[in-house]
């Protein structure tokens, strides 16, 4: 399927061509495209003074560059800027990167040549992924600046799953490597491309996240004889939250039918909170989530771009703004991170209530043969490491500030910054689920002929063995928590 952009794209929409689907601009979007870059081509012409078009970067703005340069700055621009470090960026991450400055470029304020667009487009259509590295930007500048190096024939990439050097990938999708014009150098660095790419990835990872979150719990608390009262409908009205109610309606519908529900029913008169709370975390989560999507789209739909370009060929303009700067990015993805870190946290809390003889009457540890062996001892100990690492992510990215460029970049929202930490966050809550789903299918395996589960918990369980089975210190755990972890990063709840 392709996704043409006329309007500006959802989050969704950069979704999915994040996970392959195609991208395409329509009349009116390559229009604005060609406009904007006839105006900067009257801008030179007429010798006024833009910021990054006939001037240097940075502290270097009030350095006047000849027309006969601005080739020359605009590749060097490229060049000096894709400093980034680290480990690659996911392929998936760099289509939705990819995707989200071609959304940019097509409100037509950038000024960048059809040519460039097309390149791009080209670059989703063949499966040709510049080589990214992770760390470097404090806003967008590096990673966007190893995508732009591909597109004049450095770099490297990889086409089709083969890694090769920049001049090549374009030969082996059948372009040819780009001179880069006045402000195209600038326009391929800036803007918030980076961010909102790479939330959107983060996004469509956290909506399936939250519903595996919702389904470890309701077989946790089956499994731990969970007092429902605490979920009643009548109950969860009186604290008025969306997500709460939401987290409500699928505990009640997965739970409903509950043999084992049932014969717990009054067994305390409360259960701890981790059991308890789960429609508020899980709901907070989820408003969270909402929010930050609409902040999204909201990117989405708005030109990023410094300068930015408009007006009429008799009458062309140039702003000089701070429109490429995103606190909005930085503070939705830090806001995510620490929710995800109390769904996560609280799921490690669950798995505790399972593994612990001191809280329930399962076997210790979940093991088969008590003493001989050890069970869900140490996957407790891998869960409770993991979340311990999400509490220190979860300190904000956008407070931390920093001066650049000669004083001139003297405020830094790091959005980028903090959507990696977010998906650092996202990758460990995973885990920390996978390890509470295999937990509580084995307390289930040990309850089996008490009483029935739900329907829609059986189902869950079932999931789960079908990938893993009973775990009896027969094997490395290691193995089965990637196993279940992939299910869940790439799969619905049945």
């Amino acid at each position: 399927m392709v996704i043409s952009i006329d309007t500006p794209p959802n989050w969704r929409d950069i979704a999915r061509v994040a996970s392959g689907e195609m991208l395409a601009l329509a009349p009116a979007a390559w229009e604005r495209v060609a406009h904007a870059n006839r105006i900067v081509t009257r801008i030179v012409e007429n010798g006024v003074r833009a910021y990054g078009v006939n001037t240097g970067v940075g502290a270097l703005s009030n350095t006047v560059v000849e027309p006969a340069l601005q080739e020359k700055l605009s590749r060097n621009i490229i060049l000096s800027h894709a400093c980034g470090v680290g480990e690659p960026v996911p392929e998936h991450s760099v289509r939705a990167i990819i995707a989200s400055q071609v959304a940019n470029f097509a409100h037509g304020h950038s000024g960048v040549r059809p040519e460039i667009v097309l390149h791009l487009l080209r670059f989703l259509e063949c499966d040709c992924i510049p080589e990214v590295p992770s760390r470097g930007s404090a806003g967008y500048l590096t990673h966007n600046a190893h995508i732009a190096l591909v597109l004049i024939g450095e770099g490297r990439a990889q086409v089709a799953g083969r890694r090769m050097n920049g001049r090549d990938a374009l030969a082996a999708i059948g372009v040819e490597p780009l001179v880069l014009g006045a402000k195209e150098g600038l326009s391929l660095v800036n803007g918030t491309a980076c961010a909102t790419g790479l939330l959107c990835v983060a996004l469509a990872r956290v909506e399936r996240l939250l519903r595996w979150a919702d389904a470890a719990a309701a077989l946790t608390l089956e499994a731990a004889g969970g007092q429902m009262e605490a979920f009643d409908e009548r109950v969860l009205a009186m604290r008025p939250s969306p997500g709460i109610q939401a987290v409500g309606v699928t505990l009640r519908a997965l739970l409903e039918g509950s043999g084992l529900i049932s014969a717990a029913r009054g067994r305390r008169t409360q259960d701890a909170l981790s059991l308890r709370a789960v429609p508020h975390v899980h709901g907070a989560a989820l408003e969270v989530t909402e929010r930050s999507a609409q902040l999204v789209d909201r990117e989405l739909a708005s030109v990023t771009d410094n300068p930015a370009v408009s007006g009429t060929l008799e009458n062309p303009l140039v702003f000089s703004e701070a429109h490429a700067v995103a606190p909005a990015l930085g503070q939705a993805a830090d806001s995510l991170t620490i929710a995800l870190a109390q769904v996560a946290g609280m799921s490690e809390r669950r798995i505790d209530r399972l593994v612990n003889p001191l809280v329930n009457n399962l076997p210790a540890f979940l093991a088969s043969e008590g003493g001989c062996n050890s069970g869900f001892m140490i996957a407790h100990y891998t869960a409770a490491s993991l979340s311990n690492v999400n509490r220190r992510l979860a300190a904000p990215a956008a407070t931390d500030g920093g001066v650049t460029s000669g004083l001139q970049e003297d405020f830094l929202a790091h959005p980028t910054v903090a959507a990696n930490k977010l998906l650092a966050v996202i990758d460990n809550a995973e885990y920390i689920l996978a390890i509470e789903l295999m937990a509580a299918a084995q307390a289930h395996d040990f309850l089996a002929g008490d009483e029935t589960r739900a329907p829609g918990t059986d189902a869950i369980y079932r999931s789960v063995r079908e990938r893993v089975a009973h775990y009896a210190d027969d094997r490395p755990l290691s193995w089965d928590i990637e196993t279940v972890r992939s299910f869940i990063r790439e799969t619905d709840i049945p």
